[in-house]
């Protein structure tokens, strides 16, 4: 029996322009509309306006695709970007910009499947794959080239001036809306992604010749670490999605921080983060530039902190259980625990952070020279918060066992991400007990900072990454603490019991970068006793050691200086400046402005 062909229905390219227009606006746009929503809840005939003039624009921009062998395939890639974009801001909160785009381009495999889940796949089945099957299965008229062409422009034309219209009757308030809330049009799919895409592979591929310039050419080491009698030995650990309010150091209710407590660590309640996703924070966090001043391009044309301390004379080594170092480390030792085979701690291409404490044990037992051991941590990192934590540490139940955050309550998902503070806890405690136990050997000392905070549900953000400009408090406020041996104290001049007292003060990535020079008693025209955290209460370095009268750093967060340009390379590539300044003429000429 001959089964009978369903016939394909026919369409014009102008109607499926139009059709396919008004799908993405609507169906893959709910959070945008939620947003929008609030911000015109006084005028509602502005945003009605606003609505109409984006499908306007959506339909201009299609109707020029519309031609033959082009028109489905760039429907069928804008459908699959919207929805995809779509189901991670509906269901997280996202926004997918410029950073965004850097994070998903340098994550890992291991950190991308936890967000490879059914309800993804049943997302994109529904609003992706089926409308680009319908897309792809029906017949489309087109007329010959130039008819075609005239025809087009006549309704890009039509179009583009009644939305112009309905912009302009209703400027004043459209305007304010996206003056105010510079958010709204990130969330609007699919230009949103797209344009965020593009800036992303601009900047990537402005910097395929970048020239990285030296910074801190002239640090050496200070006289107190040269007294000490011993190795002086900074463990700094770079913290992953902690934020500071989950911290019971900080008056969190629950006990999440018993280890560190019993220590009588340091601890600053009051820090705030350079960025809210690790790709921006974590370089920002070692960079010489305030956040005010900070740019991805500054930062990736400039040394950074473990280059500084490199110069003076001081073994820096970089192990990582995260991602990777983000550039940072390129010019230092560095090893990734994460490809580890055969331990009981890793699994998927992923370790708990206690693998870092093994190899930390054996390096501070064979210490032979003044050392800073950056760890960073796989922390917190979501969405699989259940998997950064032993069973050991499971403490508060019932915790979210699943990625997919949405189908926890708020007490499970809280309950889970808990216990991976707990669990930093230990870590945290283990390494100062570490610098302890070899303190007959080392004179030792830990600083911990975050990279950045997490959204727990809390105005219907998950995650992080939030525009720093709108990012919640959650995702921007951060732990910092510190630990001291008795031997580093003596040697270093640094009293605990002064720093308790500055706790409340407010801090920031911005300290990072001095304060762990203050703390190996680096001495360079780079450095800003200001921003040194711990400087009030450190016996301060000799006269002859304070930095040149050519140094503005308090001012502007950057050096000058009129030595003569020194010349390197990195990569094969020459640099030119020894700071981020150089003189021209007998005046300051900043490079990243005519870079």
């Amino acid at each position: 029996m001959k089964i009978p062909r369903i016939p394909r229905p026919e369409i014009g390219s102008i109607s499926l322009s139009a059709i396919v227009a008004l799908y993405l606006l609507l169906a893959t746009n709910s959070s945008f509309w939620a947003h929008a929503s609030v911000y015109f809840v006084h005028a509602r005939t502005s945003l009605l306006a606003f609505a109409a003039a984006l499908y306007l624009a959506l339909f201009a921009i299609l109707t020029p695709l519309s031609v033959k062998y082009l028109m489905k395939p760039a429907l069928v890639i804008l459908i699959l970007v919207s929805a995809t974009a779509a189901y991670f801001a509906d269901t997280f909160g996202i926004i997918i910009d410029r950073d965004m785009i850097g994070n998903a381009a340098v994550t890992t495999q291991a950190e991308a499947s936890h967000l490879l889940t059914f309800s993804l796949a049943r997302h994109l089945l529904v609003y992706a794959v089926l409308p680009s099957i319908l897309i792809v299965w029906v017949r489309v008229r087109h007329r010959r080239f130039l008819p075609k062409a005239a025809v087009n422009f006549a309704f890009v034309s039509v179009s583009l001036l009644v939305g112009a219209g309905l912009i302009y009757a209703n400027f004043a308030t459209v305007a304010y809306a996206l003056r105010e809330h510079t958010d709204l049009m990130k969330r609007f799919n699919p230009s949103g992604p797209l344009i965020a895409t593009v800036r992303y592979g601009l900047s990537t591929y402005r910097e395929r010749n970048l020239v990285v310039r030296p910074l801190g050419t002239d640090a050496h080491q200070g006289a107190r670490v040269a007294a000490a009698g011993k190795p002086v030995v900074v463990v700094v650990v770079a913290g992953e999605t902690a934020r500071a309010m989950n911290f019971s150091l900080n008056g969190y209710e629950r006990e999440t921080n018993p280890e560190l407590k019993a220590l009588g660590v340091v601890n600053y309640r009051n820090t705030t983060s350079c960025g809210t996703a690790t790709a921006v924070s974590l370089p920002c966090m070692f960079s010489v530039y305030p956040r005010s001043q900070y740019s991805d391009w500054k930062a990736r044309s400039t040394e950074n902190l473990v280059n500084v301390l490199t110069h003076a004379g001081v073994s820096v080594s970089w192990w990582d259980n995260n991602t990777g170092s983000k550039g940072i480390a390129d010019l230092i030792s560095f090893a990734s625990q994460t490809g580890r085979k055969n331990s009981p701690l890793c699994n998927n291409g992923e370790c708990l952070d206690e693998i870092l404490l093994g190899d930390l044990d054996r390096k501070l037992g064979a210490a032979i020279s003044n050392s800073v051991i950056v760890l960073h941590q796989l922390g917190s990192h979501g969405p699989s918060y259940y998997l950064r934590y032993p069973a050991a540490f499971r403490r508060f139940t019932p915790d979210c066992r699943t990625p997919e955050l949405m189908r926890c309550s708020t007490a499970e998902l809280v309950n889970a991400y808990d216990n991976t503070i707990l669990y930093t806890d230990h870590i945290l405690a283990s390494v100062a007990r570490l610098l302890e136990k070899h303190q007959d050997r080392i004179a030792g000392a830990m600083i911990y900072m975050s990279d950045h905070g997490e959204s727990l549900g809390e105005n219907g953000l998950y995650l992080h990454g939030a525009p720093y400009v709108i990012a919640p408090k959650e995702q921007t406020q951060v732990p910092f603490i510190a630990w001291f041996s008795e031997p580093y104290q003596a040697a270093m001049g640094v009293d605990a019991g002064c720093l308790a007292k500055d706790a409340d003060k407010p801090k920031s990535h911005d300290n990072l970068f001095h304060t762990v020079l203050g703390m190996m008693d680096v001495e360079t025209r780079v450095y800003n006793r200001d921003l040194d955290a711990f400087a009030a209460c450190t016996r301060p370095a000799n006269k002859e050691h304070q930095p040149a009268p050519g140094y503005h750093a308090a001012q502007n967060g950057e050096p000058e200086s009129s030595a003569p340009a020194a010349r390197r390379k990195r990569d094969g590539r020459p640099a030119f400046c020894d700071f981020p300044l150089c003189l021209s003429h007998g005046r300051a000429v900043d490079l990243h402005q005519i870079w």
